[in-house]
C-alpha cells in the first residue's frame, strides 16, 4: 500500500517554513538569473562598443584614398582605437608628412589599454600585418581568415585561441581582409567569481529569511499554547475559566473570543443539564413514592373491593401524570435533533389556529375568557403536528394564567427580514425569506416582571410553586421553545406593565 503524504499532518510551523522556502528559493533564482544576465549584458555591450570603435577606425584607414594601406606602408594596427586621433593624424600627414610608423607609435599607448589584436590579409588570405607581431603564431598554421569571413561576415562572434576567449569580427574592402579580436577571458573569469559570490550571498539571504520566518511563526503562535493549556485543564470545577483576550495578538483575538463564548455556552448548558437532572429526579421521585406508599398501605391488611377500586383510580391518575411527563421529555429530546426533510411541509397557520381556538373556547368560557384573532395568517414551513402542540401549549398557558373576563389576542404579521425578531447572532438564519410573526397576548391576574418571565423556558420551572391552582409538569414552555428551535424559528416573552403577558413566535414562511 502506497503511503500518501497528507500535508494536514505536518505542523503549522513546518508547513509555513516549507512554503516560504519554496517562494524564497524561486525568487532568489529569478534574481540570480536577472543579475547574471544584466552583468553579462553589460560586458557584452562594452566589448561590442570597443569592437565597433576599432572597426570604424580600421575601415577609415582601409578606405583612406590619400593615405592608402599597402604591405610596405601598412600602419601598425594598434592606432585603430581612437578615431579622433586617427583622423587628426591623417589630416596632419598631408602637411607634415608624418610616416605611418611614427603615427603608430603615437597611438600605441591608447591601443594597448584594450589589448586588441588584429590580423590583416589580402584577398588570397596571405597575412600582411598582425598586432602584436606574435599573434600569427598564436593563430596557428591552420588559421584561415577566408573561412572565418565566409561564416561570420561583418558580424561579431566568439572564438577560442590558445584557451583564451575572444570577441572577434571580420571586415573587408576591395583589396584586404581584417580580423579584430578582443580578449574577453578576463571578463569570463570575473563573471565566474561574481556568480560564485552572488550564489553564496543569495543562499545566505535565503537561510536568514527562512530562519526569521520560522522564528516569527513560532513566536506568533506561541499564545496558542495558552488556549491549549486552558482546554487541557477543562473539568466540571473549572468551567468558569476564560482566556484574556487583551493579551492575545490581533490575529488570535477572534479565536480567544470564540473560545470564551464556547465556554460560556458550555457552562450554561452544563448548569441547565445539572438543574434538569435534579428537577427530573425530584419530579419522578414524588409520584413513584406516592405509588409505593399507596401500594404498601393497601397490602397491610385486607380491604373492601370499593377501596381497592378507588385506590386503583388514584394510581391510574399518578401513572398518567408520569406518562405525560415521559412523553414530554421524549418530545424535547426529539425536537433537539431538528427536523428531517420528510417532516417539513406547508402548514396553513390560519386553519391551525382556528381549530385550536374553537377547541379552547369551551374551556375558556368557564372563566369568561374570549379569543380575538387578527392579521393575515400565512403558510409556514414545518411539521404540522409539532406546530399544533406549540400553539396548544401557548393557548393552554394563556387560559390558565389569564385574568377572569379578559381577552386573549392572537395577531399575525409578515416580516421581510429577521430585524424585528430576537435572533441569536451565532445562528445562521436566512434573511431574504419572509417570516411570519404570531403574537399571543393576555392579561395576567397577578403581576410578573421580565426577569421571572425569562425563567419560564427552563424545564420543570413553575412560577407559583406554593399554589396548587394550576397543576402541570413545568415543561410546557420548554416544549414550545424546543419546537420553535427545531423549525429554526424564534420564541420570546415580553412583559408589559407587569400584567400583560406577550409571547411572539417567528416561523419561516413558504416561498411563493
Amino acid at each position: 500500500m502506497k503511503y500518501k503524504l497528507d500535508n494536514r499532518r505536518l505542523p503549522l510551523l513546518w508547513r509555513t517554513v516549507f512554503l516560504l522556502t519554496i517562494f524564497v528559493v524561486v525568487s532568489q533564482v529569478i534574481i540570480y538569473i536577472w543579475v547574471q544576465r544584466s552583468v553579462e549584458g553589460h560586458f557584452e555591450q562594452m566589448d561590442a562598443e570597443i569592437m565597433a570603435h576599432a572597426t570604424f577606425n580600421l575601415r577609415k584607414r582601409m578606405t583612406d584614398s590619400d593615405n592608402p594601406i599597402t604591405s610596405q606602408t601598412l600602419p601598425n594596427s594598434q592606432n585603430l582605437l581612437n578615431s579622433q586621433q586617427s583622423l587628426r593624424s591623417t589630416s596632419d600627414a598631408k602637411t607634415s608628412h608624418i610616416s605611418a610608423s611614427e603615427e603608430a607609435d603615437h597611438l600605441h599607448s591608447s591601443w594597448l589599454d584594450y589589448d586588441l589584436k588584429t590580423v590583416i590579409t589580402n584577398k588570397k588570405g596571405e597575412i600582411l600585418s598582425t598586432t602584436p607581431d606574435n599573434f600569427s603564431q598564436e593563430l596557428g598554421k591552420k588559421f584561415s581568415l577566408l573561412s572565418l569571413q565566409q561564416d561570420n561576415n561583418e558580424q561579431q562572434f566568439v572564438m577560442n585561441i590558445n584557451s583564451r576567449r575572444y570577441r572577434a569580427m571580420v571586415i573587408e574592402d576591395d583589396k584586404m581582409l581584417a580580423l579584430i579580436a578582443l580578449p574577453t577571458d578576463v571578463h569570463h573569469q570575473y563573471l565566474i567569481q561574481f556568480n560564485r559570490q552572488l550564489s553564496l550571498i543569495l543562499t545566505a539571504i535565503t537561510l536568514l529569511l527562512v530562519s526569521v520566518a520560522a522564528l516569527s511563526v513560532y513566536w506568533g503562535f506561541a499564545p496558542l499554547s495558552t488556549i491549549v493549556q486552558k482546554m487541557k485543564g477543562i473539568n466540571l470545577q473549572r468551567l468558569d475559566e476564560r482566556v484574556a483576550v487583551d493579551d492575545m495578538p490581533l490575529e488570535l483575538r477572534p479565536l480567544a473570543e470564540s473560545y470564551n463564548s464556547m465556554m460560556v455556552k458550555l457552562e450554561s448548558n452544563f448548569e441547565s443539564l445539572s438543574r434538569f437532572s435534579d428537577n427530573i429526579a425530584h419530579e419522578l421521585r414524588t409520584p413513584i413514592a406516592t405509588l409505593s406508599t399507596q401500594t404498601q398501605v393497601m397490602l397491610n391488611k385486607p380491604r373492601e373491593s370499593n377501596e381497592y377500586i378507588e385506590q386503583l383510580h388514584h394510581q391510574h391518575d399518578t401513572l398518567e401524570q408520569l406518562s405525560a411527563m415521559i412523553n414530554n421529555m421524549l418530545l424535547l429530546a426529539k425536537t433537539q435533533k431538528g427536523l428531517s426533510d420528510s417532516q417539513i411541509s406547508h402548514v396553513d397557520t390560519d386553519s391551525l389556529i382556528t381549530k385550536l381556538v374553537d377547541y379552547y373556547e369551551m374551556i375558556a368560557e368557564d372563566r369568561g375568557i374570549t379569543f380575538e384573532k387578527s392579521g393575515k395568517f400565512e403558510r409556514v414551513l414545518g411539521d404540522e403536528g409539532l406546530l399544533q402542540r406549540l400553539f396548544a401549549n401557548l393557548m393552554s398557558n394563556a387560559i390558565y394564567y389569564a385574568a377572569i373576563d379578559s381577552t386573549i389576542m392572537i395577531s399575525a404579521t409578515v416580516l421581510t427580514s429577521t430585524t424585528s425578531l430576537n435572533v441569536d447572532k451565532d445562528e445562521a438564519r436566512p434573511s431574504k425569506q419572509p417570516w411570519l410573526s404570531i403574537t399571543m397576548t393576555n392579561r395576567l391576574d397577578t403581576p410578573l416582571d421580565q426577569s421571572q418571565a425569562d425563567k419560564l423556558f427552563e424545564r420543570f420551572y413553575r412560577h407559583d410553586k406554593t399554589s396548587n391552582k394550576h397543576s402541570g409538569t413545568g415543561l410546557g414552555l420548554s416544549i414550545v421553545q424546543a419546537i420553535a428551535n427545531a423549525h429554526k424559528g424564534t420564541v420570546d416573552i415580553t412583559i408589559k406593565d407587569e400584567y400583560f403577558f406577550e409571547v411572539t413566535v417567528g416561523l419561516l414562511m413558504t416561498k411563493y
